[in-house]
């Protein structure tokens, strides 16, 4: 079950990946007490060290545990894939990430001296035992090899121990389509979800007595092929708090809430010292802002749509937001 928000349209996939370029993969853990797993953004298919994109980034509330946002905000450029994790597989999965893009550099004859792999993470630990720290480099490694534009959404990956609004969260996507000139671009959206209240969720299907305490994190990772300098999509990434705010959370005190966000479009060389980048207008990016606010949303709501009921390690039911909108109907 889909459900669609707002006015525009989306994509073929309705993900992340129609943005042309972009894969994702997963790997899911789910052995003894550890329920868990990476997801992995792919920005593009060339070694994005040698070919950064344009990136920027926003953090509504910094109770989170990342890695390289300082060098993208410095910088305006992303040069690794993106991995999506549990808040104690952090540097694990850096420690992977170094070793991938230290081999892919090597295949192509660059010697490989420092690297800004971004990391993020949501703390999973009701369903999973986070301690026993289960992410291993070859989970890191399946999740790139199994890159596709077809991935799966819900309990899966890096959102397979995730709750959200006191109900089953995990990896959720969408994308929405906008034309500027006669030329069609894309914003996808995608969320590893693990936050929010119940009581405050905005779909007015839930009964009562259900989480009161919003806590947890999300991470908002935002896909482009709209022209747009560091600057302009460091202001993209800010509209994903509008999808937070429309579901009903105010982002409390012990939740991380980061967007990520970079564009496929490339400047162009003009001579050894130089680049010229086309850029859209400043007050054309309504549109792109309206696609953020709408595919974010959405990703959101998919990603609790498509998780099933689970149990919390200490034997509590997480219940999936499709039980109550299917009762709703009825």
């Amino acid at each position: 079950m889909d459900l669609l928000i707002g006015e525009m349209e989306h994509g073929v996939h309705n993900n992340l990946c129609d943005v042309a370029g972009v894969t994702v993969g997963h790997s899911t853990i789910d052995e003894g007490s550890s329920h868990t797993g990476v997801t992995v953004v792919m920005p593009c298919p060339e070694n994005p060290f040698l070919h950064p994109l344009t990136a920027g980034c926003s953090v509504f509330n910094g109770f989170g545990k990342t890695t390289g946002l300082i060098q993208v905000e410095e910088l305006g450029t992303l040069e690794t894939p993106i991995a999506l994790t549990n808040t104690l597989n952090v540097g694990k999965v850096h420690d992977a990430m170094v070793g991938y893009m230290l081999e892919r550099c090597k295949k192509d004859n660059i010697k490989l001296r420092s690297v800004n792999p971004v990391v993020c993470e949501c703390n999973d630990s009701g369903l999973n035992d986070i301690a026993l720290r289960a992410v291993e480099e070859k989970h890191v490694r399946q999740a790139i090899e199994t890159a596709s534009v077809d991935f799966a959404q819900g309990a899966v990956g890096a959102g397979r121990g995730t709750r959200c609004y006191g109900l089953k969260g995990g990896i959720g996507s969408s994308s929405r389509i906008f034309s500027l000139d006669g030329r069609t671009f894309t914003v996808g959206a995608l969320v590893q979800s693990n936050y929010g209240a119940s009581r405050d969720l905005r779909l007015a299907c839930l009964p009562e007595g259900l989480s009161a305490c919003d806590l947890g994190s999300i991470i908002l990772i935002l896909a482009t092929d709209l022209p747009v300098d560091a600057r302009q999509m460091k202001r993209i990434t800010k509209r994903a708090s509008v999808a937070m705010a429309r579901l009903g959370s105010y982002i409390g005190h012990g939740s991380g809430e980061i967007a990520i966000g970079f564009t496929t479009a490339r400047a162009k060389k003009v001579s050894e010292h130089f680049l010229i980048k086309e850029t859209v207008e400043e007050a054309s990016l309504n549109l792109a802002f309206r696609a953020v606010g709408e595919a974010c949303e959405e990703a959101i709501v998919q990603s609790m749509l498509h998780a099933k009921r689970d149990r919390t390690l200490g034997g509590e039911t997480v219940h999936s937001l499709l039980e109550y909108m299917e009762k709703k109907d009825t």
